[in-house]
């Protein structure tokens, strides 16, 4: 069965899940999903990967949505999803960190691996994974340990 949102086609495989439906509506999410897989799909590829599909980066970030249940995958705290889509460059150019601050929470997708194989992500914060880069999970959480070790010692 096919459902039409903003123009758009979208298979039911990506339907918006139930625990957003207070937060955002389905045009949003599409529009949001539809992005962040042809913005990773597109970056994948100039990273060495031919063989990533738009398709399946759609799969794997709607999957990767469904297993967050709408939490952040390393804080666990909840996401902004009323955030997808509201974000607009002029506003952060003139606010700068100010305006960036308040998206904090917003959802973003993580890459699970280099980008090379089959897509895998996870869904946390922008202030997550901004803070995680490039690091595997593994040396994020390292880095996290680190930090609290240093500021518990008594």
């Amino acid at each position: 069965m096919m459902d039409t949102i903003g123009g758009l086609v979208a298979k039911r495989k990506y339907e918006r899940p139930d625990f957003l439906h207070e937060r955002c509506t389905p045009e949003a999410y599409y529009r949001w999903l539809d992005r962040k897989a042809d913005a990773h799909c597109k970056r994948d590829r100039k990273r060495g990967n031919p063989a990533a599909t738009r398709e399946a980066y759609m799969i794997a970030i709607h999957q990767a949505v469904l297993a967050s249940n709408g939490l952040d995958a390393y804080t666990g705290q909840p996401l902004a999803w009323e955030l997808i889509s509201t974000y607009e460059n002029n506003a952060s150019r003139l606010g700068k960190r100010d305006y960036k601050k308040q998206f904090a929470q917003l959802p973003t997708v993580d890459h699970v691996g280099d980008g090379r194989g089959k897509p895998q992500f996870r869904i946390c914060s922008w202030q997550t994974n901004d803070a995680k880069s490039d690091l595997s999970e593994e040396e994020f959480l390292e880095l996290c340990r680190a930090v609290v070790r240093h500021h518990t010692r008594v």
